[in-house]
């Protein structure tokens, strides 16, 4: 699951945070980068977990309202949410119940935002039709879960402010690990019952081995690249530059020199959305410039053996599997 969107941003944070730091002992450094990582993963069982406290809520509203009905003499209140065949599949889920087993945090702490989310839900015109509809199937009760963590928990600020005081590791990994949700509910398959698959928290040791050597090329060969940046600024103001996007296009180098099949276009366009989340508003094109011109530099110096843009008929992409919505 982890993938090389979310190691680059933990990526950016570390070496950040390495320099801010009296201390500078990259051991350390990386222990805390793969902690970090680690935590990604926390956050992906952790948002699948709210799904099965929903259904359990749904499912002890039901019995309240069962109870009701009986005593008045009513018609017993519809069970299909609340027995939804894919949100039963998830809570009996041996990894996922695994998981919950090893927190001191859980969904238990949280009722009164659960307990919410289940009234915004059934407050929507997607539940009303998922409960009038006459299809009763996997398939159908997989999809309505679908549409919901689309709708209401993949953009959701409260759920945020929430997941932000559970735990600071997760500010900036939700975006990325909600793709992977969505990801985990289309593969869900009726017949693999409680054994279905999750993620993993990394597909290859690839993922592993590119976190580390991104990040101790980044530490170990700083002043080099810091040169190679003022050699390429001619025409820049490097003395202005912010901090972070000196930081940013540290790790940017180290990734165009130590990973020769991600091809420069990809390394370029990856780190100007990061700066577009955590520099200036001008720093996306000082970077994208300064990059560019950091590549060529470094191919006309031969230390960069790769083209600068892909082969003709050739899509420049990154050698990962991107992440299905």
């Amino acid at each position: 699951m982890i993938n090389r969107e979310i190691i680059r941003i933990k990526i950016v944070q570390l070496t950040y945070a390495y320099y801010q730091n009296g201390n500078k002992n990259i051991e350390a450094a990386e222990k805390e980068l793969f902690f970090s990582l680690s935590k990604a993963y926390d956050l992906y069982n952790h948002l699948l977990a709210l799904i099965v406290a929903v259904t359990k809520e749904s499912r002890r509203r039901l019995e309240v309202f069962q109870s009701k009905a009986l005593r008045e003499g009513k018609p017993e209140p519809s069970q299909k949410f609340a027995f939804n065949r894919f949100a039963l599949q998830l809570e009996n889920n041996k990894q996922l119940c695994d998981f919950v087993e090893t927190q001191k945090r859980t969904w238990n702490d949280n009722p009164e935002f659960v307990g919410k989310l289940l009234e915004l839900i059934e407050q929507t015109q997607m539940y009303k039709e998922y409960m009038e509809s006459s299809e009763d199937s996997y398939d159908a009760d997989r999809e309505i879960w679908r549409r919901i963590y689309r709708t209401l928990i993949q953009d959701n600020e409260d759920l945020d402010q929430l997941l932000e005081e559970i735990s600071l590791y997760w500010n900036d990994d939700k975006e990325v690990v909600d793709t992977f949700v969505l990801k985990t509910i289309k593969r869900f398959e009726e017949k693999n019952g409680s054994k279905q698959e999750l993620l993993p928290e990394y597909d290859t040791e690839e993922e592993k081995d590119f976190a580390r050597k991104l990040f101790r090329a980044t530490i170990m060969n700083a002043d080099e690249y810091q040169r190679y940046m003022s050699e390429a600024s001619f025409n820049w103001d490097f003395t202005r530059l912010a901090y972070m996007d000196v930081i940013i296009m540290q790790i940017a180098i180290a990734e165009m020199l130590t990973f020769p099949s991600i091809p420069i276009s990809v390394t370029i366009n990856e780190y100007v959305e990061l700066a577009k989340a955590y520099s200036t508003m001008r720093s996306p094109g000082y970077i994208n410039g300064m990059l560019d011109a950091i590549a060529r530099h470094l191919i006309r110096s031969r230390r960069l053996l790769k083209q600068i843009d892909p082969p003709k008929g050739a899509k420049p992409k990154d050698d990962e599997e991107a992440p299905e919505a």
